[in-house]
């Protein structure tokens, strides 16, 4: 924790400097809390201090709901009052006509920049973290229970106005078995990895309809023989299995992962719906599912002009009814039913047992993303039809392009339909994160960029705890890619100190481009000494450190290498270019630094 201090205080005092103001008593308040409190100071507490920031930009004022915990001047916290000064007035706590923009950025850095440091949360916030997802199933079984038939019409309807194309042509794939399938990189809840996922010979016989075994399985039907696969009845089948993974140490988040065999074929519907849904020139400019620029370009012309708001979700995916995803397919039969076949009915909780879920997919599932961002859409269009009172048409959802956009959860909408459009998410369940949504003032965020009026206040955050030695190669490269980040944020008194900090842990740390492999400065310098050129190609060489991950052995042949080959041929223009993925495949195992010769 102490490199971390030294960091907080190393970026508030040159921050200060910039300023003209002093960041003395800010770091002795750091310390002392810190001594007191611990790690969960910078990772928490000051974190919620940074919303509140945000909280009070949103409405326009400062009043003792925010900044708890901290000792008050005035109508403002005394820390960080150097800095909060050239936001709001400290007699009234209201905001300035013209706030500090910077000044804002500055306090935003120095408070949540810890927030997602990559560390496990406690046994009991985790165990509770486990009893929320528990809860959650139980009300939205309740919720099933409660729409009425209004709701659900009104849900039906929408879903057919906006997706009508796109569905008939998804449909129609699912009819003629055209969906390919693939496999992921990831662990599967009956622990296949990499090439072993191909050598599977489990099935569940819910998916046989629409993903014959004999097709998906193997290459050919010629190398199926009897007792080639074994069947899984619904009663049987693998759960998925919900598991832990780092977020923020307030609490982690919380995942499935899936069967082999569900991920196989919900990745061969991903497929199928992505195009069918990139078809339709209005859902590309509504849905996004690889691109975050275009939501964090609206954030910013909203931020600038007001009139676009940006909406964050709390639980978004565990709240997304499988009844819901059930009534937005019910008139395309074939994929209603694949959606239902590919979804994982039971989940295994940690501490709670096997569960039968009534939601559509936990984050985990190739599937979870893209419906819960076209759940959401219908909805939204929903609570803007409501505001206006009247029945949406084609050439009315058109003329929201520019103006509604989902990704994931990141949702932006037009700042006057923004409360119609969060009673109506919270209307079929859903639940707006109110500290992350923002409509009335100039702050907006979406897609992991802030911006404040016409100003980018977007961060540089800490990922994980900074390394003792060369061989925490990942803390290096994470330290490496923090201190290039603030070299471009423009603090170069701390990106000298952590200049010094790495080269106490790599002695080769050069000046290198971006496009370098190699873990190295980023720099308006040169570095001549360091460099050499190759004499056949004349690429410029500099002697440094650079990753090196090892991939699993695990190799396949046989009809399974076949079937792999084959699959890529469906899904790639080229041969695969790695040719050892016969022989190595999967996520790396380990990761460590090599030293050499490497482009620059």
């Amino acid at each position: 924790m102490k490199s971390l201090l030294m960091l907080w205080n190393r970026l508030a005092i040159e921050m200060a400097k910039q300023i003209g103001a002093s960041a003395t008593m800010d770091c002795k308040t750091v310390h002392r809390r810190c001594e007191h409190e611990g790690l969960s100071f910078i990772t928490i507490t000051l974190p919620t201090f940074g919303k509140d920031l945000e909280k009070g930009l949103d409405q326009g004022w400062v009043d003792h709901n925010l900044f708890q915990g901290f000792a008050w001047k005035g109508g403002l916290p005394k820390f960080l009052s150097g800095f909060l000064d050239r936001v709001f007035d400290r007699s009234s706590g209201v905001l300035l006509d013209e706030p500090d923009a910077y000044a804002i950025l500055c306090v935003r850095q120095l408070t949540l920049m810890f927030s997602k440091i990559n560390l496990p949360c406690s046994d009991a916030r985790t165990e509770d973290a486990f009893r929320a997802y528990i809860q959650c199933e139980r009300e939205m079984k309740e919720l099933d229970k409660s729409w009425t038939e209004v709701q659900l019409s009104q849900f039906r309807s929408m879903s057919m106005l906006l997706f009508r194309e796109a569905f008939s042509d998804v449909d129609s794939k699912c009819y003629h078995g055209t969906l390919i399938p693939k496999h992921g990189p990831g662990s599967t809840a009956d622990g296949l990895r990499g090439n072993a996922k191909y050598t599977q010979r489990s099935w569940p016989a819910r998916l046989e309809e629409y993903f014959p075994s004999g097709e998906y399985l193997f290459p050919s039907w010629h190398y199926v023989h009897e007792d080639a696969v074994h069947f899984h009845e619904p009663g049987s089948e693998v759960p998925v299995k919900v598991i832990s993974v780092p977020k923020t140490l307030k609490t982690p988040r919380i995942i499935a992962m899936e069967p082999t065999a569900m991920q196989y074929a919900q990745q061969a519907v991903l497929g199928g719906l992505l195009e069918s849904l990139r078809g339709v020139d209005y859902l590309r400019e509504f849905l996004g599912f690889r691109d975050q620029e275009p939501n964090q370009l609206m954030a910013r012309e909203g931020a600038q002009y007001g009139n676009l708001a940006t909406l964050d979700l709390s639980e978004a995916s565990d709240r997304v009814s499988n009844q819901l995803v059930r009534e937005m397919t019910y008139r395309f039969p074939h994929l209603r039913e694949v959606l239902d076949a590919t979804r994982s009915r039971k989940a295994d909780v940690p501490g709670h047992g096997v569960i039968r879920l009534s939601k559509f997919a936990s984050m985990g599932s190739a599937l979870c993303f893209p419906i819960e961002a076209m759940t959401f859409l219908v909805v939204i269009f929903l609570g803007i039809q409501n505001e206006l009172r009247t029945s949406l048409d084609r050439r009315m959802i058109k003329s929201f392009v520019g103006k509604v956009r989902v990704y994931g959860d990141d949702i932006v909408v037009p700042a006057e339909y923004a409360p119609a459009v969060v009673d109506s998410l919270e209307s079929f369940g859903f639940r707006v994160n109110q500290s992350k949504s923002f409509w009335n003032g100039k702050f907006r965020e979406s897609c992991g960029k802030e911006y404040y009026d016409r100003f980018d206040v977007s961060i540089v955050k800490v990922r994980r705890m900074f390394p003792s030695r060369r061989q925490d190669a990942q803390e290096v490269i994470s330290l490496v890619s923090l201190r290039n980040q603030l070299w471009k944020a423009g603090w170069f008194d701390t990106v000298e100190w952590l200049d010094s900090y790495i080269r106490g842990i790599i002695q080769k740390f050069p000046i290198v481009s971006e496009s370098s492999p190699v873990l190295g400065r980023l720099s308006f310098a040169s570095d001549d000494e360091a460099e050499v050129r190759n004499s056949p190609t004349q690429i410029p060489l500099v002697k440094g450190y650079k990753v090196d991950y090892r991939i699993p052995r695990n190799k396949i042949e046989g009809s399974d290498a076949l079937l792999k080959c084959f699959l890529h041929m469906e899904t790639a223009e080229m041969p695969n270019p790695d040719v050892d993925h016969l022989e190595r495949s999967g996520r790396p195992q380990s990761v460590h630094l090599k030293l050499g010769w490497y482009p620059r």
